[in-house]
């Protein structure tokens, strides 16, 4: 398969390519606006890029010239605080700024001038005053991306243009039976997961990939609007979609109110976080074509993915052809392939090291891989016992009514939980349920309503959907202490 550069050049010319709801380009004009703009650049001396821009064809034509100029880039969240893109604009030593929002990123990074309009994107470039000292790179490096995670201070993950184009190339062969004609970007182009697999496999298959402006599908920087992203669905008929859980549930609840999804949806992809058994089934009761999967940014995105023709609900799928996937004695799973250069500001990793994914999981006897939680959140009971929350939270969630839970137990006897349930569910019935799936040390014995929904927006979920545990913690704390007292004297 070629590379994604060459694959503009090898579809049919007139082929739409791309569009964002103000522009389209064929498959032609792409190439040469990439040609034109990784010229400038060059030209322009750009050394390491951030690009700081909405979602939207001029973000994909920087994205695309930078990959062809080898320039290092670096795409910024739009939902990192000031103090985030500060962190990130200095810890990646940036010299230079892609942006369609100047002014606010000039007021922000005040050792910034302006220094030209980027020729075919039209994104605004701006270059540091001064120069500073820039951290080493691992050798190849070209794209540096930031994770949100579940602490303050992003980590700028080292990945190699050659590692990019090689697990692109595997996801466009994995899910090439799913016939994707055309793509809708609707997660933010700076996640490395639809910029991945949102951009460069439609683009390799030859297929149309729609991007527009966050505020037109309704995924901004603040809480989603159902009701603009269920339009643009609609409105663009897509073939697939990237979705977190949380916007799986409210296509899975607009159906439940009536939304028609398009008949063209053949395939959606969801990962970033668990997804409940029970949402999965829903949705493949309302006819979403929903297939899970597992990544991490340190393996330049997808590991594992359920595709037409092999896909096992409750698992997140086989590993894709780029990797092997194992289980380590404890349980942790290890991924062998494609794997990141090193974390900025630290020392390389070594060629063909295997990873160690932080991850407990377990791979069955055909060779889907079922995750189970994070390593580094165990919790243990005042009994001794390890117990991953994620596991426990996994199965209360595949209770029909529990639409959210957070699971705590450290040092206490038993795990209690915080639960947000549908109207007139009975959550005493449900966790009765769940517990019977559950060994007696890992059962729920005292739980309460969550005060409020976890959302990103709230600062309780990470752009992905994992639960932001220290910052649960640290509002809903006091309710917890309660719980535990209780499950303490009990």
């Amino acid at each position: 398969m070629p590379s994604v550069l060459e694959a503009l050049g090898a579809a049919p010319a007139g082929r739409v390519a791309l569009e964002d709801g103000e522009r389209s380009w064929t498959y032609a004009a792409l190439a040469g606006a990439v040609r034109e703009e990784r010229a400038w650049l060059l030209g322009a001396a750009a050394g390491r890029v951030g690009l700081v821009a909405d979602n939207g064809g001029a973000w994909v034509v920087a994205d695309l010239a930078l990959h062809a100029g080898n320039v290092v880039s670096v795409p910024l969240p739009p939902w990192f605080t000031p103090a985030q893109l500060r962190h990130s604009v200095d810890d990646a030593g940036l010299d230079t700024c892609l942006t369609d929002r100047p002014e606010v990123l000039l007021a922000q990074l005040p050792d910034f001038d302006r220094a030209g309009i980027a020729p075919r994107s039209g994104l605004a470039l701006l270059r540091r005053r001064r120069a500073i000292v820039q951290p080493a790179l691992p050798e190849g490096v070209t794209k540096v991306t930031y994770t949100s995670g579940s602490t303050a201070t992003p980590k700028g993950v080292c990945l190699a243009a050659t590692d990019i184009e090689s697990v692109a190339r595997s996801l466009a062969a994995a899910t090439a039976g799913a016939a994707v004609e055309r793509h809708l970007c609707l997660l933010p182009l700076s996640t490395l997961l639809e910029n991945l697999a949102g951009v460069y496999v439609p683009l390799l298959r030859g297929a149309t990939c729609v991007v527009p402006a966050s505020s037109t599908t309704g995924l901004s920087y603040g809480d989603p609007d159902p009701g603009r992203m269920l339009a643009s669905i609609s409105a663009w008929a897509p073939n697939s979609l990237i979705l977190v859980p949380e916007l799986l549930r409210m296509l899975v609840a607009a159906v439940d109110r009536g939304w028609a999804p398009p008949a063209s949806l053949r395939f959606i992809a969801v990962g970033g976080a668990s997804v409940s058994v029970e949402l999965l089934e829903r949705a493949a009761a309302a006819g979403l074509p929903v297939f899970e999967g597992y990544g991490l940014s340190e393996c330049a995105s997808v590991v594992t993915l359920n595709v037409p023709g092999a896909a096992r609900p409750g698992s997140a799928g086989r590993p894709l052809p780029h990797c092997r996937v194992t289980r380590a004695p404890d349980g942790e799973l290890i991924v062998q392939g494609i794997a990141y250069r090193g974390y900025l500001g630290e020392p390389p990793r070594r060629p063909g090291e295997p990873l160690s994914t932080g991850d407990l999981g377990e791979i069955d006897e055909d060779g889907y891989v079922h995750v189970r939680g994070r390593h580094r959140n165990l919790f243990i009971t005042s009994l001794g016992r390890n117990v991953s929350p994620e596991w426990v939270e996994r199965e209360l969630l595949a209770e029909p009514g529990i639409e959210q839970a957070f699971v705590h137990g450290e040092a206490l006897p038993f795990p209690v939980a915080l639960v947000l349930a549908r109207p007139g569910v009975s959550v005493e019935s449900a966790l009765a349920t769940a517990n019977r799936r559950l060994p007696e040390y890992a059962r729920v014995r005292r739980w309460a309503r969550l005060p409020e929904p976890m959302t990103s927006a709230s600062g309780l979920l990470t752009a992905n959907g994992r639960p932001r545990r220290a910052a649960i913690l640290d509002r809903h704390g006091a309710l917890l202490d309660s719980l535990g007292q209780h499950a303490a004297a009990s």
